[in-house]
């Protein structure tokens, strides 16, 4: 497996990543077993980077790979993400909102850490922006949870190129998740130079499509969002193309 680095004194990760949502939250229902093999299976085969949030099925992702990964946790760097929140914590269903602040920052790290039964986050994401929080009050919380050895390397998700480099004017970011895909392409108007500029990495999420791009979809139908709790755990909600970044 090839390697890459993330970020400019970054961890090196397999060039293939493996992103885990979809084991918990999204696109289809769970199946705790197949996801446990393929967790494994690509540990095997020389994966080394896990991406993960404390939303993905409400912790329940997290658990999951605490649970698997947990006696190999030198073998991998793992990320996670905060600020995606719900009202309910107990319903995927109930009215979702962006909390970026300090104080939440710092809670929702301790939460991913019992949840993974880890010390340490390798990457830590700030999963999206709430643009009533400024950037900075963010970052200097993250911050200091680098100071603290809760989080190694810091990232962000879904931001614009004028967030990134306000964030890193507090601290260095290691990473940028982004969607990027043959048919995602905003990126390249000048996020991606922004990052090369900075020494960011980019990280691309749904980089085949949400699956339309695997040659196993027959049309655009079968990628429409589903809403039945019944069949996509919390629904799938998917917003495509993304909102606007801020």
């Amino acid at each position: 497996m090839k390697q890459r680095q993330i970020g400019t004194g970054g961890p090196w990760v397999s060039e293939l990543g493996l992103g885990c949502m979809g084991m918990s939250f999204a696109y289809g229902p769970r199946d705790d077993a197949g996801s446990a093999a393929t967790l494994l299976r690509a540990l095997e085969l020389g994966v080394t980077h896990f991406d993960t949030a404390d939303m993905y099925g409400l912790g329940h992702n997290e658990e999951l790979i605490g649970r698997v990964l947990g006696g190999h946790r030198d073998e991998f760097v793992l990320a996670t993400k905060f600020a995606n929140r719900v009202e309910d914590p107990e319903d995927l269903a109930s009215r979702r909102f962006i909390d970026s602040s300090a104080a939440w920052a710092r809670q929702a790290c301790d939460d991913s850490l019992r949840r993974l039964g880890m010390d340490t986050i390798d990457l830590y994401y700030m999963h999206r922006r709430n643009p009533e929080t400024p950037i900075e009050e963010t970052v200097s919380a993250m911050a200091d949870l680098v100071q603290q050895g809760k989080v190694r390397w810091l990232g962000l998700s879904e931001v614009s190129p004028a967030t990134l480099r306000a964030a890193y004017a507090v601290h260095p970011i290691a990473a940028v998740q982004m969607e990027y895909s043959l048919f995602t392409r905003f990126v390249e108007d000048e996020m991606l130079a922004t990052c090369r500029e900075l020494g960011v990495a980019m990280v691309a999420y749904s980089p085949v499509g949400r699956g339309m791009l695997t040659g196993k979809g027959s049309n655009v139908d079968e990628m429409r969002p589903t809403t039945s709790a019944g069949t996509s755990p919390g629904g799938a909600r998917t917003t495509w193309p993304p909102t606007p970044l801020s």
